[in-house]
Parts: structure tokens; C-alpha cells; sequence
């Protein structure tokens, strides 16, 4: 046996597996001897067919079982032995016409090898760190909110501009008929709400779907239509009001303190504001980090240069599928996930330059920190330790959970390297500033 590879540019080669008659004729032989004691053919007693009948009926068959097995353990073992870095799979050199008549064989494999470049994070700029912050306005809100949400519901006669109002949806040649809970600050122009501004219960208000909401994407929540419905949807629906009601505030006393964060734990509007922007500020920052994530991997897809063997890659993504593609859809597939590609090459290389890796210890510790938080939000605020060590042992006992935990682990250890090698600006926003920064006006 003998393999060689032959590199035909920096990002592809070809390997030549050469099978030699000495490398399958014994273990063949050995198979087809089997059949000597077994075998029962018209015209011989069992045991007694000749090995050249044997040869003649089983030995093809048996031939190119062990050849193509020796193929590929020695092709399989040849990669490890290299340790070439590959992308996909290697793809077999068709050949129409093999003549397993002769005593040696020889195949060629396609390889699509993995590009070779450096990263220098320090060399990252015009970065920004968002630090959101939660301002008076959007803590004033809040308040008013949580006023209303445990506020009475009072019952009127005819909608005013605040009201809540309970309604239905329909429209007969859609099949729409969903009932809804709508403030009329949900729709997209002020002449839209003035329609429902003095009805009454029972009335009926007919309303066209072009341009009803900011973002035709509400009306699948609204109308309980699919996506694929809503984009440009030019219809009339009507809204039937079947209760109209306003929200008197609650009191801003002990008893709502208790109700909102337990007794005793918080006794002012001022403690209530303080809570709501520690919890609004913890969420920001996973928002903000990974927008700044977003920000470092677009970056370093710009940035970094390097080819791919796209005519291989091509080619081995017509083959993995349960179906084979044609060459359109390759090149289409090809093209959608490029990047994705390059990315994973470009992080694996960063993980590899700054020996970035995961121990079970840090794994462990990721999963306590996050089963405790589940725990909190649950009520169960001082658990013990032979409870969470338990929960934790059945998480990490799923190789799916190990997987996504994995992953976040890591994803952390690249944030704290990003900003600690890239450079980047550190800016205070609030909330609409950074919507603003991250999606336009």
C-alpha cells in the first residue's frame, strides 16, 4: 500500500491511495475459505464446492469490500498522521470503468485544505463599548407602568384617547377572527386612532391593513396571520368593541412595595427606581455586549483576507446533502453561507493565537452561576448546595446542554479578549440611543 499527495496550489491537493494485491488477497482468501465448510451450490453436497466456484461467486463481491475498506482506513489514518487541517470531507476522483479484474488499484481523493493567516487584534479600531444606562425618563415610565399594571380596571361608556380596549379582529374571506387587547398607541398614524375616539361597545370600526403598524410584522400578532401573509397586506378588517375600560393607577404604598419585591425589601419610589434600573442596566449589558460581538466580528470578516478553495468546496456541498444538489444550488448554498465559513475559520484561529480553552472547573462554575439565577427568578433565592450541585449534574450529563453551555463560556472568553485587544471607544447612552446607534432612526 501507498499513499502520496500531490499539493496542487496552497488550498488544494489530491491524495493518491495505491492498494496492492498483497494488501487484500489474504483477508479475502481468509473470508472465501469460510465458504468452503458452508456452502451448498446445485450439483454439490454442502462442504465440497470447489474454491474456484467459491472464488468465481463470492470473490468479487468479497474483493471490493475489503479493498474499499482498506481505502479508507488508510486514507482516514494518513489525515490523522498529517494532521492536514481540511475543509469538508474529502471527495473521490470519479472513474467511469475500474477493472477489478487487475491485482492493483489506485484512487485519487480531492482535498480542500484550510487557508493560512494571522489575526492582530491590536490592529481592530473605530470600536465602540455601549454602556447603557437607565435615565430618569425611561425610570419614570417604568413606574407608571407597574402603576398601571396592578392598577383597577374601571369600565366605560365610550373610548377616550388612554382607554384600553378588548375587541376582536375579523375579516370572512381571510378567516381572520382574533380576539385582541389594543391601546391605540399600537397603530401607526394619529387619524387611525381618532376612528375609535367616542365608540361605544358593540360598534364596529373598519380599518385597512396597508400601513395599520409601524411594522407589518404585528400584524401576525394581531391578525394571527403567517409571515409570509403580511408583507404588503392591502385589506379591510373590521374591529368589533366588546369592552372598553381605563386603568386607575395603583397607590404607591407599603402594600404594592410588598407585592412588586417582597416584604420589607423595599419601602420607597426612590428603592423602586433604584431595583428597576439594576435589573434594566444587567439587561443592557448583554444587549450591548452583543451588539460590541456583532461590531468585532464584522469587523474582522472585512478585515481579514484570505482565499477559499471554493471550486472544492462546491463540489463536496453537492454531495452532503440526502439529496445531491446541482451546481446552481451549490453555488447559491455556497454563497449563503460564505461567511459563516470564513467566521469559523477566523475564530478558530483567534481561539488558537491566544490558547483560548475550556476546563470542566469553568464549565461547572458557568452552570452553578446560571442555575442559581433560574432558581432566583423562581422565588428559590437561598438554595442549598446539595440542590444546585444536583441540578448541575444532570445539566452537564446532557451532551446537548454541555454543547450550549460550551459555547457561552467561550463566546464570554471572546468578549473579554475582544475588548481587551481591540481598540474601542467606552459610551454612555441611553436605551433609545443605542437603538438609535444599532438600527438607524
Amino acid at each position: 500500500m501507498n499513499i502520496t499527495r500531490k499539493n496542487i496550489d496552497d488550498l488544494n491537493a489530491v491524495i493518491t491511495v495505491e492498494i496492492n494485491k498483497a494488501d487484500y488477497e489474504p483477508k479475502v482468501e481468509s473470508i472465501l475459505k469460510g465458504y468452503l465448510k458452508t456452502a451448498a451450490l446445485p450439483g454439490f453436497r454442502k462442504g465440497s464446492v470447489p474454491m474456484s466456484l467459491i472464488r468465481k461467486q463470492y470473490g468479487k463481491t468479497h474483493l471490493l469490500e475489503e479493498v474499499n475498506k482498506l481505502v479508507q482506513e488508510s486514507l482516514n489514518k494518513y489525515l490523522q498522521q498529517e494532521r492536514l487541517d481540511i475543509l469538508g470531507n474529502p471527495l473521490p476522483v470519479i472513474v467511469e470503468d475500474i477493472d477489478w479484474d487487475a491485482e492493483d488499484f489506485k484512487f485519487e481523493f480531492e482535498l480542500g485544505l484550510t487557508p493560512a493567516f494571522d489575526i492582530n487584534l491590536e490592529e481592530i479600531k473605530d470600536l465602540t463599548q455601549y454602556k447603557i444606562v437607565a435615565d430618569d425618563k425611561m425610570l419614570e415610565d417604568q413606574v407608571a407602568r407597574i402603576r398601571k399594571q396592578y392598577g383597577k380596571m374601571i369600565p366605560k361608556e365610550t373610548v377616550e384617547i388612554d382607554d384600553d380596549i378588548a375587541g376582536t379582529f375579523s375579516n370572512v374571506e381571510k378567516g381572520i377572527n382574533n380576539p385582541s387587547q389594543i391601546t391605540l398607541d399600537i397603530f401607526n398614524d394619529k387619524s387611525t386612532a381618532d376612528l375609535f375616539i367616542g365608540k361605544k361597545v358593540g360598534d364596529v370600526i373598519t380599518l385597512n391593513t396597508k400601513g395599520l403598524f409601524a411594522d407589518d410584522h404585528q400584524l401576525m400578532d394581531y391578525l394571527k396571520l403567517g409571515h409570509d401573509d403580511v408583507h404588503g397586506l392591502d385589506i379591510n378588517v373590521n374591529f368589533t368593541i366588546e369592552a372598553i375600560t381605563v386603568s386607575e393607577p395603583a397607590e404607591l404604598n407599603q402594600e404594592l412595595f410588598d407585592k412588586l419585591f417582597g416584604a420589607g425589601n423595599v419601602s420607597s419610589v426612590e428603592e423602586i427606581k433604584e431595583k428597576i434600573k439594576e435589573d434594566a442596566e444587567t439587561q443592557f449589558e448583554v444587549q450591548a455586549n452583543q451588539k460590541f460581538l456583532n461590531d468585532v466580528t464584522e469587523s474582522l470578516l472585512k478585515n481579514t483576507k484570505f482565499d477559499l478553495p471554493a471550486v472544492f468546496l462546491k463540489k463536496w456541498i453537492q454531495t452532503i446533502g440526502e439529496t445531491p444538489m446541482t451546481e446552481e444550488q451549490a453555488d447559491a448554498e455556497f454563497a449563503k453561507s460564505e461567511n459563516g465559513l470564513r467566521y469559523q475559520l477566523i475564530e478558530g484561529k483567534v481561539m488558537a493565537q491566544n490558547n483560548l480553552q475550556i476546563n470542566f472547573e469553568e464549565l461547572k462554575a458557568f452552570t452553578i452561576q446560571m442555575i442559581k439565577k433560574q432558581m432566583a427568578q423562581f422565588g428559590q433565592l437561598n438554595p442549598t448546595d446539595a440542590d444546585v450541585d444536583g441540578i448541575v449534574a444532570r445539566v452537564l450529563s446532557n451532551q446537548e446542554e454541555v454543547k450550549r453551555i460550551s459555547d457561552q463560556v467561550m463566546s464570554e472568553k471572546m468578549l473579554n479578549l475582544y475588548k481587551e485587544k481591540t481598540k474601542s471607544e467606552v459610551k454612555e447612552v441611553t436605551y433609545e440611543e443605542f437603538i438609535t446607534a444599532s438600527y438607524g432612526e
